[in-house]
């Protein structure tokens, strides 16, 4: 049977993220973020908001640029996949929760430091695998004479 795990999420953090570095020399940062569902009760007409929290964990230089730019309260979108995680406690009870393992993250809004450039993606990539810039790095610069389609596009 085939399956497809993918989420894609917006809404803002919960908490700063948590750095860690595991004994390998590999980087994790666990964070929560919340999303808000708003809508109108159709018996009493009245807004309502429902908040939906997750957890999410970022690996690798996504952890360390996560750690960087957000804190809590920024906002984030992300791409990932659902993680399904049991254990049992102390006491015996079994315990199971959902979270996200985060393949790609967009910083949404400025940096920090007050700078409005932020925006920018933070991509999740194995470390022998290489990056779409080098993919392209020895491609052909393309012709920087105008197509005849330029004063089609509308923007």
């Amino acid at each position: 049977m085939a399956s497809y795990n993918k989420v894609i999420l917006m809404g803002n953090l919960t908490r700063d993220p948590e750095l860690k570095f595991l004994p390998n020399g590999n980087s994790v940062a666990n964070f929560g973020i919340a999303m808000n569902e708003r809508y109108t009760d159709r018996q009493t007409g009245e807004q309502k908001e429902n908040a939906c929290f997750v957890d999410v964990a970022a690996w690798g230089r996504q952890a360390e640029i996560v750690n960087e730019y957000l804190t809590k309260g920024s906002p984030v979108f992300l791409e990932g996949s659902l993680k399904f995680d049991t254990w049992e406690t102390e006491d015996g009870s079994r315990r199971s929760k959902l979270s996200v393992t985060a393949f790609r993250i967009q910083l949404i809004g400025g940096r920090r430091d007050g700078d409005e450039t932020g925006g920018g993606y933070a991509d999740a990539q194995p470390a022998a695998a290489p990056t779409q810039q080098d993919s392209y790095q020895d491609a052909p610069e393309a012709p920087s004479t105008p197509s005849s389609t330029d004063d089609d596009i509308p923007f």
